[in-house]
């Protein structure tokens, strides 16, 4: 009988101009769930991608159930009963939930004993039945492209329980849901752990790691620095040991200095895809050297009202001015020229064009002006410079430096992209939409000192984010939004937490 079901021992993975694993081993035992801990970049993923067989290791062996393996490819892995849910999913989304599952493992029946067919009405039968069973509820003949991420992480969850996996890998599975469906999310987990299954959790958020773990392996620049008890470690030490250095999320600053208004916003409406108004009649103002937090749960007008003030949606009635300029029915282009800088919420659909270098993205929003452009003509060698700085400054890791295509980044390392070149802008009003969502606690606490520092250089900052806590240490007004509506604007320290969370809920007596 073997001891560990997995073992990965001695493995090395390079790239050009990095290495990306450096001697791990890990074991991990049958039943368990083993987190394996580390900073955006550190190695995490491509460790597990070479256990799925995604990449092959330079060096090292791969043992599953006391055997030793050489897994190929994917297809090799699911044949070993090895199945990963990707941080970005893998997924077809004109195809419906069904397609996507059974793709590759379609069931075949022939129609009269001659012609063959695949047989969807019996898959969507099974497949209802598979997402009943593990609670993971799902309409089987939705299409992908009409259901949100945390729907969307189920079909991906789903499509390993159907071949079978045994053994299951889940890369950065909350990055991108609400935290009400991330403890759906780690509930599932459990159970699946209590059916039998074993269960290997990347990612960087202790609190969730400290929640359902057994076992924790910190990854520190594609190193092992140790493997803990996760009940008998404190979050303190594994976010020290996982970043190097002393780490805390307490934002110390300095009282607000308001200056002028800089963002007016009165009586905005915005209309959804589905002319369903998502945005009522709302109104605030951002002064100069002010932050003012936008807090509600998911989906009740808060990144439709960033999204409108920035450009991408049309707004429906009412006017938004910029240092008193109406610029209600300005372009992108002519809105970041006035003064915004945008963080989005999806960073890979709106911040950044991933099939480009990264320091083709660290100029995108100024590659037409000089030094970048000259008579219509790119000057590469000035973008390359301008990127080395941001890099340097902002902690972008990456195997090629500025040659490297976004794509094959880490989302932490993206998103801190996409911050270092909206905050370079040295725009007059800085739109951050969530922030920190899929960083280690290490680029949390640089981002949010990142954003003080801005508000304490007179910038005007509107940020909206679904973690309150982030929220109350950030903010200097609190605007609380439920239903599209604003509930109550206030002074942050003339609101409790509970207070907050009281009018997101739409409980305002």
């Amino acid at each position: 009988m073997y001891e560990y079901i997995v073992e990965m021992r001695n493995i090395t993975k390079r790239f050009p101009g990095i290495v990306a694993n450096d001697n791990i081993t890990i074991q991990i035992k049958k039943g368990e769930i083993y987190a394996i801990l580390g900073e955006n970049g550190a190695g995490k993923s491509t460790l597990m991608s070479i256990l799925f067989g995604m990449y092959e290791p330079d060096e090292g062996e791969i043992w599953i159930r006391g055997e030793r393996v050489k897994i190929l490819s994917p297809n090799h892995a699911a044949k070993l009963n090895i199945g990963m849910v990707h941080q970005h999913f893998k997924l077809v989304h004109n195809y419906t939930v069904t397609e996507n599952i059974i793709l590759g493992m379609e069931p075949i029946r022939k129609l009269g004993g001659l012609i063959p067919y695949v047989d969807i009405k019996g898959a969507n039968k099974n497949i209802a039945e598979l997402s009943k069973k593990y609670g993971l509820q799902v309409d089987p003949t939705q299409k992908i492209e009409d259901m949100n991420v945390s729907l969307q992480q189920r079909v991906e969850i789903l499509k390993m329980l159907y071949r079978e996996a045994e053994i299951l890998i889940f890369d950065e599975p909350t990055a991108l849901l609400t935290p009400q469906e991330t403890d759906y999310l780690l509930d599932i987990i459990e159970e699946l752990r209590k059916g039998g299954k074993t269960i290997i959790l990347i990612s960087h958020k202790l609190e969730e790691i400290k929640r359902v773990a057994d076992r924790c392996a910190i990854l520190r620049k594609g190193k092992l620095i140790d493997v803990l008890d996760v009940k008998e470690t404190s979050t303190k030490t594994m976010a020290n040991l996982m970043v190097g250095r002393e780490v805390s999320l307490e934002i110390e600053k300095k009282p607000a200095k308001f200056g002028p208004v800089v963002l007016e916003v009165d009586n905005l409406r915005v209309k959804n895809q589905e002319k369903v108004e998502v945005v009522k009649n709302v109104s605030f103002k951002i002064h100069k050297g002010e932050v003012f937090a936008i807090a509600g749960v998911a989906g009740n007008g808060q990144v439709e009202i960033a999204d409108a003030i920035a450009g991408l949606t049309e707004i429906d009635g009412g006017s938004i001015k910029l240092n008193g300029v109406d610029i209600s029915k300005y372009s992108i282009r002519e809105r970041t020229i006035e003064g915004i800088s945008y963080i989005p919420e999806d960073r890979q659909s709106y911040g950044l064009i991933l099939d480009f270098s990264l320091g083709e993205n660290l100029a995108l929003k100024d590659y037409y002006k000089e030094p970048f452009c000259h008579k219509g003509v790119l000057n590469k060698d000035a973008i390359n410079e301008y990127g080395n700085k941001l890099i340097e400054k902002y902690d972008i890791r990456s195997s090629l430096g500025v040659n490297t295509q976004v794509r094959q980044m880490s989302g932490g390392n993206q998103q801190k992209a996409i911050v270092a070149r909206e905050i370079e802008l040295d725009s007059p009003l800085m739109i951050f939409v969530q922030p920190t969502r899929g960083l280690d606690i290490g680029a949390i606490e640089n981002i949010r000192k990142m954003i003080i520092e801005e508000r304490d250089k007179g910038k005007a900052i509107l940020l909206v984010s679904l973690e309150l806590d982030e929220i109350m240490s950030i903010a200097d007004t609190i605007g609380i939004i439920f239903n599209g509506e604003i509930q109550k604007i206030a002074p942050a320290e003339e609101l409790t937490t509970k207070e907050v969370g009281e009018y997101m809920m739409g409980v305002t007596a």
